[in-house]
């Protein structure tokens, strides 16, 4: 398929909303599409819209879209052609309405999948790199409790609308320089729903559905990082007509260490030694992600040296028993203030070091970013 960047097949930018990437793959493929547009390459656009549309219009595929590219979606939108429209939903049926013809596919009232929600959960560090248990709290819409979905007030019951006869949409037949067409649209008496309420659910209102407040327990796993999203099937909105609800994606949000930083599987930790410790060598105490632990710095040691104290990172998601690397970067601290007597030292060290000074080929940020791998 296409090697192009799905946003830009789109038309739209890395930020725009699902609605802004329906809308745009929408105006697309009314253009392209091959029953209309009858030029040779307009097959082969709507197969690249197909594509790009299948991965932006899945949140959990464009997550990974966006960091991995196209690997990260097996290198292409699931690979469908034009030709098979399954998990693109009422867009297509809109669309084609909006050109005239009749579907001929699943009506108004055929089950439909509830709509994804999407939160954010905040974590601190050590619950990001651990995994933790988390109680979360968000709003959805679920089937009313005194109605059970049906909208009217217990005790009577919706009536099939007469003007539909129960179909939720009107046809009508057109004539169009390109032949006779079927344009359906619902319908306006019962708004697609195929019944009219005459006394509303007085909780819902006749919508079917009231809005509350869930309370769960999620386990986060260990190694997580900022951005992060987890699918939690079934959480989302109720489906329409009997069908399934939507799913729960939670975003990660993962607060600043006082320490630590992260650079994939690996923690960077900065640390401050006074001169005689770089000088002369010493057994130092750092902090780790699981505590304490003993560092031994070697005699005349550099500034910028780097150690690696493995197995002290972050776990993989995939793989708890691996687990990056503790990166310490060692800074030698420069004393400000000096007692008499350590004034007194220095200046007698001074005099044996002597005053010749050796101009350096590389600056010392050029190569700390080379031990680092840039």
């Amino acid at each position: 398929m296409s090697n192009r960047d799905y946003y830009e097949i789109l038309g739209v930018g890395k930020s725009a909303s699902d609605d802004e990437i329906k809308a745009a793959f929408r105006g697309l493929a009314r253009k392209y599409h091959p029953d209309v547009n009858k030029e040779p390459d307009a097959e082969e656009k709507f197969k690249e819209l197909n594509e790009a549309y299948g991965v932006l219009s899945d949140s959990d595929k464009r997550a990974r879209y966006d960091r991995f590219g196209k690997a990260g979606v097996g290198g292409a939108g699931g690979g469908q052609g034009y030709q098979d429209f399954s998990g693109f939903g009422d867009i297509f049926e809109d669309l084609f309405n909006g050109f005239g013809f009749s579907t001929g596919g699943r009506s108004r009232r055929s089950p439909r999948r509830g709509r994804d929600l999407q939160m954010q959960v905040s974590l601190t560090f050590e619950e990001a790199v651990f995994g933790v248990e988390k109680d979360i709290e968000f709003s959805r819409d679920e089937t009313c409790s005194r109605c059970s979905g049906k909208g009217a007030e217990p005790g009577t019951t919706p009536l099939r609308c007469t003007t539909c006869n129960g179909q939720g949409e009107v046809r009508q037949v057109r004539q169009t320089f390109l032949g006779q067409m079927v344009q359906t649209a619902p319908c306006p008496t019962c708004n697609g729903r195929g019944e009219t309420i005459a006394s509303p659910c007085t909780t819902c209102r006749g919508a079917g559905l009231e809005r509350k407040k869930v309370k769960k327990k999620v386990q986060i796993p260990a190694g997580v990082d900022v951005g992060t999203q987890i699918r939690l099937n079934g959480e989302g909105a109720p489906g329409e007509n009997g069908g399934p609800q939507g799913s729960l994606f939670l975003v990660l949000d993962v607060k600043p260490h006082k320490f630590f930083k992260r650079r994939d599987q690996d923690v960077i930790l900065n640390l401050d030694i006074n001169i005689a410790q770089a000088v002369l060598g010493a057994e130092v105490t750092i902090p780790t992600l699981d505590g304490d632990d003993k560092l031994k710095i070697p005699a005349g040691t550099q500034p910028g040296k780097v150690f690696h104290v493995r197995g002290k990172g972050v776990p993989h998601v995939r793989s708890k028993n691996q687990r990056g690397d503790e990166i310490v970067i060692v800074n030698v601290a420069i004393p400000t203030k000096l007692t008499k007597e350590q004034k007194e030292l220095f200046e007698k060290l001074a005099e044996s070091l002597g005053t010749t000074v050796k101009p350096q080929e590389k600056g010392f940020l050029d190569w700390l970013n080379e031990t680092l791998g840039g």
